[in-house]
């Protein structure tokens, strides 16, 4: 249908002067919204009170049942960007973003119908699949647009839009619990509403991000780029394909590092409200364990960028090393604040520990960039995010198992989290070991010029013009920026009770 046509790649290429900080807003549009899944246990407890309709009394939803919803749309997130990789890097972003968008929607849609007809079947299949395959596509398609945008600060742009998933449970928490209040009657908790009402928002605004979204045109590269600088991001790899990437050992040792880092961090999401009430027990209350949640969000989100951008300065690997080496400190510190009674240094330490589980997620696109190179950057992320999937899955059962165990063996609770905090150490000291046998492929290109580098790429250099203020990029960062801050002043707000203020 020629209508389709405006998602073509052709009809996203930008003109030769475009201001390059226009097209970060596109990625946030999407990672703010897809980054929900963060947020979806805000609707755990309000599904477990659902009532399995007339005549089906015993039909109601345990909290074990509807806890695997958030594992399925993580596996499908991984498996999605795995098979679609590819294929996104042909057709360009804005087809991959509107596909997204209708998926993500469409899985809330499902899943409202899910929840309306009372089926845990119908509910896993729109968000858990669905939605799941929305993530997928959604998390990927912008990440290659931004690293051909900036191939001189490759972490901070991954930083920048990955950082929008981190942070989108500020947004995505609060605003799905104000909408259940809203929705909510004297027998049902609001969530049909609140599902359809989420759907509409977040197509709306994703699509808004396929329509912004640009690619450089042909040859382009940064304002004011030296030879050296330009010559080496843009010539210093081989252009692996997806195929040839995985008959590598650097791909099965970045998956390690990717995985490893994950399961360490996620672990520690999953059960952080309960775990910071356990160990403070009497001294932390349900509501300023929310505090404790919102506060380490902020240092998720925060990570992202901060330890994406201080890559470009210091190395991927540097980077790497530091959340492993740090990481295994803080595992067996926290033990100790326990012990010694200090919640904020407690918090302090969590919150650095997922400041580098969100930069790990930001940091491995560049990471990629520099093994592989950049034009199949998208299809080798996708197939290496599967150890999100595998770590979306044993980073939690490990945590909670443990605790289990260790309970049935007498451990007072408060304890019970020392002997899992210790295995995630070793997973970060196996995990520095994987990132010390990663090498990369190197290009001689010393006393290459921009001329030499334009005829190496087959095009015209097309310099753009420095980053400038116009309406259409305060309109575009506003668009991104006033829920983003919404999202943060609420946060704020609730972690400001975990530490007594």
């Amino acid at each position: 249908m020629a209508f389709l046509s405006i998602l073509d790649r052709e009809r996203t290429v930008a003109p030769p002067d475009y201001n390059r900080w226009l097209v970060p807003p596109a990625a946030l549009c999407v990672h703010l919204c897809i980054g929900e899944v963060y947020a979806f246990s805000v609707f755990n407890l309000p599904l477990t009170k659902l009532l399995g309709g007339p005549g089906h009394p015993g039909h109601n939803w345990s909290l074990v049942d509807v806890g695997w919803i958030f594992s399925v749309a993580i596996l499908f997130l991984g498996l999605a960007s795995a098979f679609s990789g590819g294929w996104l890097d042909r057709v360009g972003p804005r087809r991959a973003m509107v596909l997204a968008a209708a998926c993500f929607g469409g899985g809330f849609l499902v899943a409202a119908v899910g929840v309306a007809i009372h089926s845990l079947v119908v509910l896993f299949l729109g968000y858990g699949v669905i939605g799941g395959i929305g993530l997928g596509i959604g998390y990927v398609s912008p990440v290659r647009t931004l690293l051909m945008w900036f191939p001189d600060r490759p972490g901070m742009a991954t930083g920048l839009a990955i950082m929008g998933f981190g942070g989108a449970a500020m947004i995505g928490a609060p605003l799905s619990v104000l909408l259940m209040h809203l929705f909510a009657t004297a027998t049902q908790p609001g969530i049909v509403g609140c599902f359809v009402t989420l759907a509409i928002i977040y197509t709306i605004f994703m699509t808004l991000g396929a329509v912004i979204v640009r690619v450089p045109p042909s040859g382009w590269m940064p304002h004011n780029a030296d030879a050296q600088t330009t010559a080496a991001s843009w010539l210093n790899s081989t252009d692996v394909t997806g195929g040839g990437a995985l008959r590598t050992p650097q791909f099965y040792y970045l998956w390690l590092v990717l995985f490893l880092n994950v399961t360490a961090g996620i672990g520690v999401i999953s059960q952080a409200s309960p775990m910071i009430q356990e160990m403070f027990r009497g001294r932390i209350t349900a509501f300023t364990a929310a505090g404790f949640v919102g506060f380490i969000s902020l240092f998720n989100m925060g990570g992202r960028f901060a330890w994406a951008s201080l890559s470009d300065w210091i190395g991927r690997k540097a980077t790497f090393f530091i959340f492993f080496f740090l990481g295994i400190a803080l595992y067996l510190i926290v033990p100790h604040t326990a012990v010694l009674g200090s919640i904020a240094l407690t918090a302090l330490c969590f919150g650095l520990i997922l400041s580098m589980y969100g930069g790990g997620f930001a940091t491995i696109p560049a990471y990629l960039r520099d093994i592989f190179g950049v034009r199949h950057v998208g299809a080798i992320h996708g197939r290496l995010l599967t150890a999100w999937s595998a770590a979306g899955v044993l980073g939690p059962v490990l945590i909670d198992y443990i605790r289990r165990y260790q309970i049935s063996l007498g451990v007072p609770k408060a304890d019970s989290y020392t002997v899992t905090l210790y295995i995630m150490a070793g997973l970060l000291l196996f995990g520095a070991f994987c990132n010390s046998m990663i090498y990369r492929w190197q290009t001689d290109v010393t006393g290459i010029n921009l001329a030499e580098l334009s005829e190496a790429r087959g095009s015209t250099a097309v310099p753009t013009t420095a980053m400038r203020t116009e309406p259409r990029f305060i309109a575009y960062w506003l668009l991104v920026g006033i829920p983003l801050a919404w999202g943060v002043l609420n946060t704020l707000l609730g972690a400001s009770h975990l530490f007594g203020i």
